[in-house]
């Protein structure tokens, strides 16, 4: 079954964020994806207080930037959501926006050997090993978590240039693409992390999650557009859908026949109800989406 979520844009404040998370946990929304957005809610926090404010809910963050990350931090704080909320978080790392990294005075020189390093780190110590290494920018000592996750746990990666989308395939174990990826982009995209996961002999499933940026209600249209104009987006054909659930489940559908596994419903940054885009997603949208 296709996987189906919806986006909590970090334009709300924190405070809006627990009426929408237990709404999506009530109404059976699968998965509830938080961003961590410099400068606003930062994705660990914002994801334990999501998890703890829900039960069954899965809570996505796409995705944590690794320039501001010690990737043992990273290990601690994902093992540490995975041991107390077991089967529910998905994490996402990535470049981050290379702009804000500039304003904090972390921008990597070669931001694809870093995601690299970080990877490799960060999902061997999830698996409870111990290391040691010393790379361009990923340097430990006999490094080792006390409390690793108690079974396999999968690390996705934000990927957008073919260089990094190949390293997803090879390095990650999912891809989350962002909403300025049409069908086509998605199948691109699927072909670029095949020959990742080719290069490094990698069988195993990898998930393509998918965001798509969606507008309902007597003015979706036009918040759509004036979103795709603000992003310079607005001559990308397939880009977006605005409309009722049955226009939403036709460009989920699109994504999917592209490579997409899960796709997930990104409200325009001036959605005027959250908690009805939410309720939208989850019982209109949902039923239209085999």
């Amino acid at each position: 079954m296709t996987g189906l979520g919806a986006v909590f844009r970090p334009q709300l404040p924190p405070e809006r964020l627990r009426a929408v998370v237990e709404l999506a946990d009530a109404s059976g929304l699968e998965e509830l994806w938080l961003w961590e957005d410099c400068f606003r809610e930062g994705g660990i926090s914002a994801a334990a207080a999501a998890l703890a404010w829900s039960e069954r809910v899965r809570i996505g963050v796409g995705l944590l930037p690794v320039p501001l990350r010690n990737v043992a931090i990273t290990a601690m704080e994902a093992a540490t959501l995975y041991r107390l909320f077991p089967g529910r978080p998905i994490l996402a790392v990535g470049h981050g926006v290379q702009d804000w990294m500039g304003q904090v005075g972390a921008r990597a020189e070669s931001p694809v050997t870093l995601l690299r390093e970080h990877l490799d780190a960060l999902r061997a110590l999830l698996r409870g090993e111990r290391l040691t290494t010393r790379g361009r920018y990923v340097a430990l000592d006999d490094v080792g978590l006390d409390w690793p996750p108690a079974g396999p746990v999968d690390i996705l990666a934000g990927a957008g240039g073919p260089r990094t989308l190949r390293l997803s395939g090879a390095a990650a174990d999912g891809t989350v693409l962002t909403a300025s990826t049409a069908p086509d982009g998605v199948r691109r995209a699927r072909r670029l992390i095949d020959e990742g996961r080719e290069s490094a002999g990698r069988t195993d499933p990898h998930q393509v999650v998918v965001y798509l940026l969606t507008a309902t209600g007597p003015d979706a249209a036009a918040r759509l557009r004036a979103e795709l104009a603000e992003e310079g987006l607005e001559s990308v054909p397939d880009l977006g859908v605005a409309g009722d659930a049955d226009a939403v489940a036709e460009a989920v559908r699109r994504l999917v026949e592209a490579g997409a596994d899960t796709v997930v419903l990104q409200p325009t940054g001036d959605e005027p109800d959250p908690e009805a885009f939410v309720r939208f997603a989850a019982e209109e949208v949902r039923a239209l989406v085999p």
